[in-house]
């Protein structure tokens, strides 16, 4: 299983300052590995079709969903109150069989976390507010780096919430993080792509 980590991408077409798939082409070319889509608020079929139109722009198998459904996808991301989706012990299950292919073909399962995680099933969290964030302002406290990094212990982290400059990616990457998870600071950015880039080249370092 491939734990999401560099450069992790949440979507919000309400603040983004082009359309979405632009945005999300962008931040892919200056280096975004994997994508989260939000936009919980859309109906099933509008989020079932752009979920199709961000596959064909995002790596192969790197568009996590957020929510239960994957949307005929394989990676879900979880808030901090939704149960685990029946998809997810299914693959579970079939994984059992000590198949490798149906290894392969379990489903990525992250989750949203703002202290301890209790985690099942999950792979991966997102840890969050590392820094103030202007988008979700108040919420907090945050947690800074080293503090997200005693809550996750060993669990893989991705550090969210005002990661949006050079010296706070070194500082949740010396942490331990896997990754940094990113959203405002790409969504609003007239060049997503530059802003990704900068980003990455600091995980990478």
């Amino acid at each position: 299983m491939v734990i999401p980590s560099g450069v992790v991408v949440l979507t919000d077409r309400r603040i983004a300052a082009r359309p979405l798939p632009e945005v999300v082409a962008a931040a892919v070319s200056g280096g975004a590995s994997w994508v989260i889509l939000r936009e919980r608020d859309l109906g099933y079929a509008e989020r079932a079709a752009l979920a199709a139109e961000l596959r064909a722009i995002v790596p192969p198998g790197r568009l996590i969903v957020a929510g239960p459904d994957p949307l005929g996808g394989a990676a879900v991301h979880l808030a901090a109150r939704d149960s685990v989706p029946r998809c997810v012990w299914v693959s579970r299950a079939a994984a059992l069989l000590t198949d490798t292919q149906q290894e392969q073909q379990q489903v990525l399962v992250g989750r949203s976390c703002h202290g301890f995680p209790r985690l099942l099933v999950e792979h991966y969290v997102t840890l969050s507010p590392i820094y103030p964030t202007e988008t979700k302002p108040g919420y907090g406290p945050a947690l800074g780096a080293k503090r997200a990094a005693q809550l996750a212990g060993d669990t893989p982290w991705l550090a969210l919430g005002g990661v949006d400059e050079a010296r706070r990616v070194a500082e949740c990457v010396a942490a331990g993080a896997s990754g940094v998870a990113v959203l405002g600071a790409v969504m609003r950015a007239d060049d997503p792509e530059r802003v990704v880039r900068q980003l990455a080249s600091e995980v990478a370092a």
